[in-house]
C-alpha cells in the first residue's frame, strides 16, 4: 500500500453564480439516452403508440402512463427513482423505452437529447443507449443506430443555429444480463467512423460479472476500439478489478466505489490500497454521476459524496448526469450540488471539465483542439467577468472613500 497526507487544494477565490456554472463549457461522458428524455415527449410519443398485442408489446399508449399532464409525469419519474424500491426504479426506464420503438421516435429523442445538452452549456457529450432494446416494433439493430445518429446530427445543427455549439458521440450498451454483447460491439465497430465512438455494458452488477462478456471486450481490443463498463456503482472493488484487469475497460462507468480501497486517518492521513493506487496511477477515468449515485444509495449525500476526497487526491474525477429524468437533473444542476458541498471555484469545474475531455473516445488531436480551443477559454472568459466586476467595485469603493 501507499500512504500520504491528502492536498489540502487551492484557497477558493470565486464560487461561481447558476449563471456562470450554465454558461461554463461542461464535458458529459456518462448520458443514458432513455434516461433523458423531456416528459412531454415522454406523452406525445406514447399518444402516437398502437400496441401489437394486449400486453402492450411494441409500444406505450399514453392509457399505460402513470401521469398523463407532463409537469405530473415528470414528478412521478423522479419520486419514483426516488423510492428506494428497485421495482419502481425499473420501471420508469419501461415507459421511456417503450415510446423509442420507431424511427421517428428514436429521432426526435436524439435531436431533443443534443439541444437539451447544449441549451445547458455542454459542448461534447457522448451518450449511450442500447440498441437491442428498441426493436420492438421491428426495427434492426442498424435502423436504430441510424436514427438516433440522424437525430444527434439534426440537434447540432439546431443548436447551432441557436447560438450554442455541441458535438454528441454514441456509445452503444450492452445488457449484462443479456446474450448479444458480442453482436452490439461488432455493431459499434461497424459505425466507429459514422458517429459511434464506443461500446459500453450496463444492466445489475450483482450476478452479471463483466466477465460474462469477455469475448466482445476481446474482439473490441483486437480493433483497437474503446469501451466503458458500468461498474463500482453497487457491486463494489471486485466489479472494478474484473472490468480493469479481465476485461480491459478504458473508463469506469461509475466507479465510486473505488472509495472502499481509499482509508482516511483521523490525522488527514489517507492510506491507498492496491486497486485505488493503480486506478489513479494509470489515469484511468472515473464517471461519477453523484445525483444518481444518491439515489442508488452509493453515498448519503453530497457533501459525503466520495468525489470530494477523489478530487483531492487526484484520481481522473469527471462529472456526470447519468439519468437526466429520473434524478431531475443536468450538468449544471450536478455542477451547482457540487459547489454547494464543496465550495468548488471556476477552476475546479474547469478541472473536472478537462478531464472528461481528456478522457474522451474521439482522437487525440480533436480532444485536444476541444481542451485548448473551446473549455479553457469558455472558462477564462467567465474568471475575466470577475476579475473585471472586483476592479469596478473596487474603483467604486475608493471613489466613495474620497
Amino acid at each position: 500500500m501507499t500512504s500520504q497526507t491528502a492536498p489540502t487544494g487551492n484557497v477558493p477565490t470565486h464560487v461561481p453564480t447558476p449563471d456562470q456554472i450554465r454558461r461554463a463549457p461542461k464535458v458529459l461522458l456518462h448520458d443514458h439516452l432513455d434516461g433523458g428524455l423531456r416528459p412531454g415527449t415522454v406523452v406525445e410519443l406514447a399518444q402516437e403508440a398502437v400496441p401489437h398485442s394486449p400486453n402492450g408489446v411494441g409500444g406505450t399508449p399514453v392509457s399505460q402512463l402513470p401521469e398523463t399532464d407532463p409537469d405530473k409525469l415528470g414528478i412521478w419519474f423522479r419520486e419514483a427513482a426516488d423510492s428506494g424500491s428497485l421495482e419502481r426504479y425499473l420501471e420508469t426506464f419501461s415507459y421511456t423505452v417503450g415510446v423509442m420503438q420507431t424511427r421517428e421516435a428514436l429521432v426526435r429523442v436524439a435531436r431533443e437529447c443534443a439541444e437539451d445538452l447544449a441549451e445547458d452549456g455542454v459542448v461534447y457529450a457522448e451518450v449511450r443507449y442500447a440498441p437491442e432494446q428498441h426493436l420492438e416494433r421491428g426495427l434492426s439493430l442498424e435502423e436504430v443506430v441510424e436514427a438516433v445518429n440522424e437525430g444527434f446530427r439534426q440537434g447540432e445543427r439546431l443548436a447551432r443555429e441557436n447560438g450554442h455549439r455541441i458535438r454528441v458521440g454514441a456509445l452503444l450498451t450492452a445488457m449484462r444480463h443479456a446474450a448479444r454483447a458480442l453482436e452490439i460491439a461488432e455493431l459499434a465497430n461497424r459505425y466507429r467512423d459514422l458517429g459511434v465512438v464506443g461500446f459500453d455494458i450496463a444492466g445489475a452488477e450483482a450476478g452479471y460479472p463483466p466477465t460474462r462478456h469477455l469475448d466482445a471486450f476481446e474482439y473490441l481490443k483486437r480493433e483497437n476500439n474503446h469501451f466503458t463498463i458500468h461498474a463500482g456503482e453497487a457491486f463494489g472493488l471486485p466489479s472494478i478489478w474484473q472490468a480493469l484487469q479481465w476485461c480491459g475497460a478504458d473508463r469506469l462507468g461509475h466507479g465510486v466505489r473505488i472509495i472502499d480501497d481509499i482509508e482516511v486517518g483521523e490525522d488527514g492521513s489517507v492510506r491507498l490500497g492496491r486497486l485505488a493506487s493503480y486506478v489513479r496511477d494509470k489515469r484511468i477515468p472515473l464517471e461519477l454521476c453523484p445525483s444518481s449515485n444518491l439515489q442508488t444509495g452509493a453515498a448519503p449525500s453530497y457533501a459525503e459524496h466520495p468525489i470530494g476526497l477523489l478530487r483531492r487526491l487526484h484520481f481522473r474525477a469527471t462529472v456526470n448526469t447519468d439519468n437526466r429524468l429520473m434524478s431531475h437533473t443536468s450538468m449544471s444542476r450536478e455542477f451547482e450540488h457540487l459547489v454547494d458541498a464543496f465550495g468548488y471555484t471556476l477552476e475546479d469545474l474547469q478541472w473536472f471539465s478537462v478531464n472528461a475531455m481528456k478522457s474522451a473516445f474521439i482522437p487525440f488531436d480533436e480532444r485536444l483542439a476541444m481542451i485548448n480551443d473551446v473549455v479553457k477559454p469558455g472558462y477564462a472568459e467567465l474568471k475575466s467577468e470577475w476579475l473585471f466586476r472586483q476592479a469596478a467595485s473596487t474603483s467604486g469603493s475608493a471613489r466613495s472613500a474620497g
